[in-house]
């Protein structure tokens, strides 16, 4: 069978159309945690498979006082630990690090973008000695791997130095680049705001020094293969597009579970939650591809505006329908899946000890459009239950009274598409068959793993920084989408705050169940 499938004809969509492009790629908070454990090892996964421009120029930006060679060793020790492509090799490292610099400076320091702006324009005598000859490219992306609240800060600073959209361009660009006119680029990280107001104020800072075709907003899940395969097994196979509605779907689950508990990020957590942190990006992005319409084309703007469509179409709902649609929970102390003693939420370092922040959110949602007008789709996400699994489940409508489904009644079990996402990233389609032998009916499944068919799946930032240097922004969130989804959390959060966090969970109180429970049914 896997050597009929190696047969059949490949259908290449890469055109040539986009290409990571050499550029000088600035990381600031470049002494963080993100840029360690995801970004540089990212990066040097793309180079060691000759997917980077050999000429990429890479700036880490951030206060500590290092030079080159510290900062450099400080990579080393993070690449060998999480990059994934293969066993690490010193050979590439030094290719590799070569291209790495170090700029200590405060992030609202304009001495430190000055200097930016001289490297580009190849002004710095003393980067062009470090760089030995290197010429520094005309592109510029800007990665802010900081919180949010420094957004604005840096890209302001970046725009009164010349290295905002207005200087990639003929206005006032000449002068201060030497004529070096090249594509300038910022791509944020999430939380994008807190709610829908802080996250319009955010956008119109952007928006001061970069154009919006500029912004790329990560959302990191969008990055991981198996959920670019959603378009792909929708979208190519007859055997599902046309089944893919109201008429044929009964519900769709969308599910973000960890067996993890917040580990050290209370301070963050605590004033979020897990619907501000994970259902506004990660699950409604993940409805958007399960629902939305076939686009135009596959460029970026056709498939985000499709994305845009499902999120105008989600249902407004009244506060006593959102929390009758809703449940929100936290742990408490239990054990995980190897004994192990958890403690509660409330124990964890940074958390207040009175908090009601959530670990656990569900809630439904119908889309009043054509498609999908009445199928419910259940939002989950938790921390610290006993199984850890991202995954999108179809279930489809049970066949009409008549034959076995009148006999049978429930024990017929629905036919279900189960998208995996993580772990055993794949698809499977649950069916009803014969018992050999006797007759009666059994569910039975066909299942497909990424694994048995790829030696090597990239990780999601080596796609996302990948297509960031091409200018692909098809997997990044454009300004409407983070604002349209905003509306469903702010009305979700809304309505949990106008009830107190005591009242029964049904009621929008607060569930407390113990670390290492099992996922808890989704609300009728």
């Amino acid at each position: 069978m896997n050597e009929k499938s190696e047969s059949y004809p490949l259908c290449n969509l890469d055109n040539g159309a986009f290409a990571p492009e050499a550029a000088l790629f600035v990381v600031f908070g470049a002494t963080g945690d993100l840029a360690h454990r995801k970004i540089f090892p990212a990066l040097f996964d793309l180079f060691a498979g000759d997917i980077l421009p050999r000429d990429l120029i890479i700036v880490g930006f951030a206060r500590k006082p290092l030079d080159d060679a510290s900062y450099r060793e400080d990579l080393k020790r993070s690449c060998v630990k999480y990059a994934r492509r293969g066993k690490f090799s010193d050979r590439q490292w030094e290719s590799f690090s070569n291209r790495i610099f170090y700029l200590a400076s405060d992030l609202d320091a304009p001495a430190g973008y000055s200097l930016l702006a001289d490297i580009i324009a190849g002004r710095d005598a003393g980067f062009k000695a470090r760089a030995k000859g290197r010429s520094c490219p005309a592109n510029a992306l800007f990665y802010l791997a900081v919180g949010p609240e420094h957004f604005g800060t840096i890209a302001g600073r970046l725009s009164e130095a010349g290295l905002g959209s207005a200087g990639s361009g003929a206005a006032g660009g000449d002068a201060g680049w030497e004529g070096r006119k090249g594509w300038r680029r910022l791509v944020v990280e999430k939380p994008y705001g807190r709610d829908g107001k802080s996250a319009l104020a955010l956008t119109a800072a952007l928006h001061n020094g970069f154009a919006e075709k500029d912004i790329y907003r990560i959302d990191h899940y969008l990055g991981k293969e198996t959920v670019q395969n959603l378009l792909y097994l929708r979208f190519a196979n007859s055997v599902f597009e046309p089944v893919w509605n109201r008429n044929h779907i009964e519900s769709i689950d969308i599910s973000v579970f960890e067996t993890e508990g917040i580990g050290e990020r209370g301070g963050y957590y605590d004033s979020a939650g897990a619907a501000r942190d994970m259902l506004q990006n990660h699950l409604i992005q993940l409805m958007c591809l399960t629902t939305m319409e076939p686009p135009a084309s596959l460029d970026p703007e056709s498939i985000r505006d499709e994305k845009v469509k499902v999120l105008q179409s989600v249902s407004r709902l009244l506060p006593r329908d959102i929390l009758s649609r809703s449940r929100r929970g936290q742990y408490v102390a239990g054990r995980d899946s190897e004994g192990g003693q958890v403690r509660a939420y409330r124990d964890e370092s940074r958390v207040r000890p009175d908090s009601t922040t959530e670990t656990f959110v569900s809630l439904r949602v119908e889309l009043d459009n054509w498609r999908f007008s009445g199928v419910p789709i259940r939002l989950s996400t938790g921390k610290a239950f006993a199984s850890k699994f991202s995954q999108i489940v179809i279930h489809f409508r049970r066949p009409p009274v008549a034959l076995f489904a009148a006999q049978c009644g429930d024990t017929l079990m629905h036919n279900t598409l189960t998208i995996r996402i993580q772990p055993d990233e794949g698809v499977w389609l649950r069916f009803n068959a014969k018992v050999p032998g006797i007759p009666a009916i059994k569910a039975s499944e066909l299942r497909f793993s990424y694994r048995e068919v790829a030696d090597y799946l990239p990780e999601a930032y080596e796609r996302l920084i990948a297509d960031a240097l091409a200018g692909d922004s098809t997997l990044f969130i454009r300004a409407d989408e983070s604002e349209h989804a905003w509306r469903i959390v702010d009305a979700l959060e809304a309505a949990w705050a106008s009830m107190d966090a005591h009242a029964a969970p049904e009621q929008g109180g607060l569930l407390l169940y113990p670390a290492g429970s099992a996922v808890p049914e989704f609300p009728a």
